[in-house]
C-alpha cells in the first residue's frame, strides 16, 4: 500500500468522523455557554423603613432557583431586622421574572408572600403579608461567577395594624453551577 493511499484513507475516516460529530459540537458549545446555575445564593444586609415611622437593619440571606428558563425564578429568603427593643424575622417566597438588561446586569421584578415574626417587649406576634421586589443583579464579568445584588422592596402586612414598609437589601451573589 502506498503512502498516498494510506493518507487518503485516514483523511476519509477523519472526514466521516467529522461529518457525524459536527452536529453534536454546536449543541455542546451552546450548553456550555448558556449553562444556568442550579441556584444563586445571596448574602448581605437589609434595611427597612415603616410608613408609620421607625427603621430597622440586619443581615439577610436568600437562595434563588430557576424554575422555567428566562421566564420564572423562585427566591426564598430570610432577614433579621433589629431596632430598639424589637427583633423581626421576615421570611419570604417570591416569584420573579428575569430580564437580562445587558451581559452584566439582570433585572427581576417579583411578588410573593412573606411571614413576619416579631418579638417586642417580651411579646411575640406573627403575621402574613405580601411583598413586591425590584431585584437587580450586577455581574462584574460576563461569565457571572460572582456578583452584587440590590433589591428594593415594599411589604404589606395582613396582620393587626396592616403595617407597610419600604426596604432595601444589598449583598454578594454567588451562583452554584
Amino acid at each position: 500500500m502506498s503512502k498516498n493511499h494510506g493518507l487518503v484513507r485516514a483523511f476519509a475516516r477523519g472526514k466521516l468522523l467529522a461529518f457525524f460529530m459536527a452536529p453534536l459540537l454546536p449543541a455542546g458549545m451552546a450548553l456550555a455557554e448558556e449553562r444556568e446555575p442550579l441556584a444563586v445564593i445571596e448574602l448581605g444586609v437589609a434595611a427597612e423603613w415603616g410608613l408609620d415611622g421607625g427603621s430597622s437593619i440586619g443581615p439577610s440571606a436568600a437562595v434563588e432557583f430557576p424554575v422555567i428558563k428566562n421566564w420564572l425564578e423562585v427566591e426564598t429568603g430570610v432577614q433579621t431586622l433589629f431596632k430598639h427593643g424589637q427583633t423581626e424575622w421576615d421570611t419570604d417566597f417570591v416569584f420573579k421574572k428575569p430580564f437580562d438588561l445587558s451581559p452584566t446586569v439582570e433585572f427581576e421584578p417579583g411578588i410573593g408572600p412573606v411571614w413576619i415574626h416579631t418579638i417586642s417587649g417580651g411579646r411575640t406576634t406573627n403575621a402574613i403579608g405580601a411583598e413586591a421586589v425590584a431585584h437587580f443583579m450586577f455581574w462584574p464579568t460576563p461569565d457571572r461567577n460572582y456578583g452584587w445584588v440590590l433589591e428594593p422592596s415594599y411589604t404589606y402586612s395582613f396582620g393587626a395594624g396592616h403595617e407597610q414598609s419600604f426596604g432595601v437589601s444589598v449583598g454578594l451573589v454567588i451562583p452554584i453551577k
